[in-house]
């Protein structure tokens, strides 16, 4: 009878064993293995065994991590305080690295990320972040991504959300767009008329040159004239080149 107690222990004790060695990893997991506090490697996807009591295995995930970096305070090189927020996109590749080399790799790519916000940012005119956001974003992803790449954190992409501008600088922005548009509005204006007198220098010559083309000119301009509903007086001026040409012995008599 001793014996049957001993044997159902014994296998109790087995399977309780069993139980606690067996671990399963996800296939967007790695199992991080540690025997008596000494690195093992990884272990995963899939079914993997420890040795119960001896190893310790520390669970990542592989997959892409948004952070959401909090707003920060930043004064860009023209002394101009602006409020900026960002998103970082982040993935382990080397899970052991990201276990033994930091802390907590995550709490790390926040902090990292936030700082060379500041900092990146603090080196460019408020123009350039308006207006030159990918190359900021390429900027910031290149910085960020070599600080965390010892700890086996890949980052793919960081991007520049939000910039809030204080009031008095948003209506500077707004009166600087208007002066600008008003320029563009006189030098559009200016090479209009400019084309437009050259056009007509160009006309003066043609009619100068043909008193024919004078005339035509000036009958068709009475036959506007006439035409309009509004007139109710008409006034014929005739000019001294058309009389010249009417009178006998001038131009076109015959």
């Amino acid at each position: 009878m001793i014996v049957v107690w001993v044997l159902v222990a014994v296998a109790i004790l087995a399977i309780i064993l069993f139980f606690a060695s067996v671990r399963v990893a996800r296939e967007y997991e790695r199992g991080v293995v540690f025997r008596l506090g000494r690195l093992i490697g990884e272990r995963g996807p899939g079914l993997f065994l420890l040795i119960p009591f001896i190893d310790r295995a520390v669970r990542v995930d592989l997959r892409t991590v948004t952070l959401n970096v909090p707003p920060q305070e930043v004064i860009t090189r023209d002394n101009v305080t602006v409020r900026v927020n960002a998103v970082a996109y982040f993935r382990v590749v080397d899970a052991n690295s990201a276990i033994v080399q930091v802390e907590n790799f995550a709490l790390a790519t926040s902090e990292i990320s936030q700082t060379t916000l500041r900092s990146v940012l603090g080196q460019v005119e408020l123009d350039q972040l308006l207006a030159e956001r990918d190359q900021i974003n390429d900027r910031l992803q290149g910085i960020i991504d070599q600080q965390t790449q010892p700890w086996g954190v890949k980052v793919s992409v960081v991007e520049v959300k939000d910039v809030e501008i204080p009031g008095s600088m948003q209506r500077a922005i707004a009166q600087q767009a208007e002066a600008e548009r008003e320029r563009r509005a006189k030098v559009i204006a200016a090479e209009g008329e400019f084309e437009a007198s050259n056009r007509l220098a160009a006309a003066a010559e043609v009619i100068s040159a043909s008193p024919g083309a004078l005339q035509l000119r000036y009958l068709q301009t009475m036959n506007a004239i006439g035409a309009s509903d509004q007139a109710t007086t008409l006034i014929l001026p005739i000019p001294m080149d058309l009389l010249a040409a009417l009178r006998p012995g001038g131009e076109g008599s015959g």
